[in-house]
């Protein structure tokens, strides 16, 4: 067909490479790189060989693969070439049919010319012959011609009236013979000259008018509705006989269409008609009459390409007519209220019977694909919209307490049971997140049609946007976040029920991580091309299939955790500025409280600052709320504490006001704040190295702080290292206030006095710090 044919055409034709579906001229340096392909000895053998003997088998692997996905994107790109040009060469096919019919035209003029002129000339010959012809055997030749003349002529008499006959008792294959003999015959009279010139020139009209006759009749035959089948065969195969192929082909095509039109008449969709009913019913007659009028189309005219061309483009015609009314009466509806189920079925049931004409050659998916697309986009957005709204309208009533599914849904959370298990796993979360969860699971039901019309990214994208919108709600019920100038969008605007207690806020993020790392990502598996196969059911292809995901899916995970990140810096940050921070806007966490302790007589009781026993008992009873809520997720957890931690850290290492009063004045930083200051760091690093939450980030980053206020003590002239006492020290006081502040009682060395750290003082013993400072 002229399919295969334009699509090879057109990918012989060299491009550049492709940016966004458009060819660009090659760059110099491309076209030096291509003149090793250009030699006329070119052994690509030998070329692979030089290229890939210092590749290692992942490259190769890599390179397998970039080269098949460049072959599928190839095939892509020709065949939306090959339809984007088919009206072209339709209309150049059409252009060339006509431009033969009219030399034809020109060829019988001429013919008939010249029968005319040697008609004449042999008159005046013959004349000339017989006037100067003498004796018997000249007269006895020229009886015997008389006799063969009237022979003849005789016939070519009754030949109009035996072609009349057999056109009005419509014997066609007699008539096709009787005017194939008509022609042979003229033919022999013009080469012999057995007939006048008058009588060459009747007989040739008499041919060429009951040929026309004959073609009009088989043309009025191939029209009436009750000519079906054998019948329409046979009257297109002996109008293509009689030389008037395009008129016949055209002629099939119309006969085959009147004929559903007909059908269709008895199909009369309603409102109350189911739409996928009236889809497959429409379905069955549209497709089914395409699939024999190529039939019909191969077993009279072949793979001839200018027919092939205009059935394909016919076809397409009744493709697109097809898609309009299935739009109208079956998925506008559906589309309009967000029935995407419903959508995908009528698509599905369209598809199914549109994929059935690839036996033909004729592949008219990608066009019901093209038309389908937008109404199922509306069908989707509006789902989407409709969870994004239920979900916010349950969050403004939600009391953020972690329950599990109720009752009536908990079978259908068996679909999210992790893979391998043999129960069904049964999550916790507060009310609104089960809505949101419920929804997402019944809209990824159906999703095979989203995957044939190329939407798997819109809808990811979709989904994405909506588990934002409800993240950016969970955030608005942080009691800190209305405050939060940088947070403006949408859902600022919707009512959300206030989270007051910290297990509450907690329950914010046990919401968002569940759905994010587990159950958002079971349901978006779905859209794997493996999921619909049915490769969920073998285990022998679970393993590749969770290690081979695809790409898109990753990154999509990736993206919805990022989300959730946002959440939890902004839980750290409100708990890190109430920690900071009094009612009134002073601070907790100042420079004073450590300058002005050198200022008095005794020395003072060794224990680690307020508001960093405060920091500690808030992650204790954070830790102690997030081992219940995130049971199986230790990690999260830990991260969250980790977060914690290193906003308050990160707030003081960047506090320009506390450092410029501890380097600059008034007054400077002296031993005993140093030591204080030391032991807070010391009893931070403690502590989170104990909870398992202690990074590589917040380490550095208190070795940084304790090493700038180390400098700045050093600039009043004073050794540091000199009154600072061993690290030992710092650690049991550190490991007796973790101790006290949990109810542990002390725990004190009998050989240490833990108040006298002057009596323990040693330089040496500073080793780390001092190795620290000088770097």
């Amino acid at each position: 067909m002229a399919t295969a044919k334009s699509s090879r055409s057109r990918a012989a034709t060299p491009s550049g490479p492709l940016k966004g579906g458009n060819a660009q001229e090659p760059s110099p340096q491309l076209e030096e790189k291509l003149e090793v392909f250009r030699k006329e000895h070119f052994d690509p053998d030998a070329f692979f060989q030089s290229k890939c003997q210092t590749m290692n088998e992942k490259e190769i692997r890599h390179l397998c693969s970039y080269l098949l996905d460049l072959k599928r994107a190839s095939a892509e790109e020709m065949r939306r070439s090959v339809y984007a040009n088919y009206k072209s060469f339709i209309r150049t096919s059409k252009e060339i049919s006509d431009l033969e019919g009219e030399l034809l035209s020109i060829r019988n003029l001429l013919s008939t010319q010249a029968a005319l002129i040697h008609g004449l000339s042999d008159g005046v010959h013959v004349d000339s012959l017989s006037t100067g012809s003498e004796g018997p055997g000249a007269k006895d030749v020229s009886n015997f011609e008389d006799r063969e003349q009237s022979d003849i002529e005789k016939w070519s008499v009754e030949y109009p009236d035996v072609l009349d006959v057999l056109l009005a008792e419509r014997r066609v294959d007699e008539a096709l013979a009787a005017l194939d003999e008509g022609e042979n015959i003229l033919a022999e009279a013009k080469e012999k000259k057995t007939l006048s010139s008058p009588a060459i020139s009747s007989l040739q009209t008499a041919i060429s008018e009951h040929r026309q006759k004959l073609a009009d009749q088989l043309a009025e035959a191939a029209c009436q509705p009750s000519t079906r089948g054998v019948e329409l065969r046979a009257a297109v195969s002996a109008l293509k006989k009689l030389g008037d192929g395009p008129r016949a082909h055209t002629l099939l095509l119309d006969a085959h269409y009147q004929r559903f039109q007909y059908n269709m008449q008895s199909l009369r969709p309603s409102s109350t008609s189911y739409g996928g009913a009236y889809t497959a019913a429409l379905s069955q007659l549209v497709f089914s009459a395409i699939a024999q009028a190529a039939s019909d189309s191969l077993a009279v005219f072949g793979d001839e390409p200018a027919y092939s061309s205009e059935l394909v483009v016919w076809s397409t015609k009744q493709t697109e007519s097809f898609a309009l009314l299935v739009k109208r009466h079956a998925l506008s509806s559906s589309a309009a209220a967000g029935g995407l189920r419903a959508a995908a079925e009528c698509v599905q049931i369209a598809l199914g019977h549109c994929s059935l004409l690839e036996a033909c050659g004729l592949a008219l998916c990608p066009v019901l694909l093209k038309l389908f697309r937008p109404s199922v986009e509306q069908a989707l957005n509006a789902n989407l919209k409709r969870i994004e709204e239920s979900t916010a309208a349950l969050a403004a009533a939600d009391d953020w307490v972690l329950t599990y599914p109720p009752a009536g849904t908990r079978s259908s959370s068996r679909s999210n049971a992790p893979l391998g298990s043999g129960i069904a796993f049964q999550p916790k979360l507060s009310s609104s997140a089960h809505r949101f969860n419920s929804m997402v699971q019944d809209f990824f039901e159906d999703v095979g049609p989203l995957l044939s019309m190329q939407l798997g990214g819109p809808t990811l994208e979709g989904l994405l946007q909506v588990f934002t919108s409800y993240v950016s709600l969970l955030i608005n019920a942080l009691p800190g976040a209305m405050e939060d100038e940088g947070n403006f969008d949408d859902s600022r605007n919707k009512i959300v029920r206030m989270a007051e207690t910290e297990a509450q806020q907690i329950a914010l993020l046990a919401n968002a991580s569940l759905l994010a790392d587990e159950l958002l990502p079971r349901a978006a598996m779905k859209l794997s091309p493996l999921y619909l196969a049915g490769g969920k059911d073998d285990p022998r292809k679970r393993a590749p299939d969770r290690q081979n995901r695809q790409p898109e899916q990753r990154e999509w995970k990736r993206r919805l955790q990022r989300v959730v990140d946002g959440l939890r810096d902004s839980f750290c940050r409100q708990h890190a500025l109430d920690l900071i921070f009094t009612e009134d806007g002073d601070t907790h966490l100042s420079a004073e409280m450590y300058i002005s302790m050198d200022g008095g007589v005794e020395e003072p009781e060794w224990f680690p600052s307020p508001i960093f026993q405060e920091l500690f008992a808030k992650l204790n009873r954070i830790s102690s709320i997030a081992a219940d809520m995130f049971v199986g997720r230790e990690r999260f957890a830990t991260l969250l504490l980790m977060r914690l931690t290193e906003t308050v850290i990160l707030w003081l290492s960047d506090d320009q006001t506390f450092w410029d009063d501890i380097e600059e004045g008034p007054k400077p930083l002296g031993p005993l704040g140093l030591q204080q200051f030391y032991l807070d760091m010391e009893f931070v690093i403690h502590f989170s190295s104990q909870g398992r939450y202690l990074s590589r980030h917040l380490h550095q980053v208190i070795k940084d702080i304790i090493s700038r206020a180390i400098n700045a003590f050093a600039a009043t002239g004073i050794d540091p290292y000199s009154i600072l006492p061993e690290d030992d020290w710092f650690a049991d006081i550190a490991q007796d206030a973790i101790n006290r502040l949990t109810g542990r009682g002390r725990s004190m060395n009998g050989d240490r006095d833990l108040n006298s750290p002057t009596a323990s003082v040693s330089a040496q013993s500073m080793s780390s710090i001092r190795s620290h400072g000088s770097s």
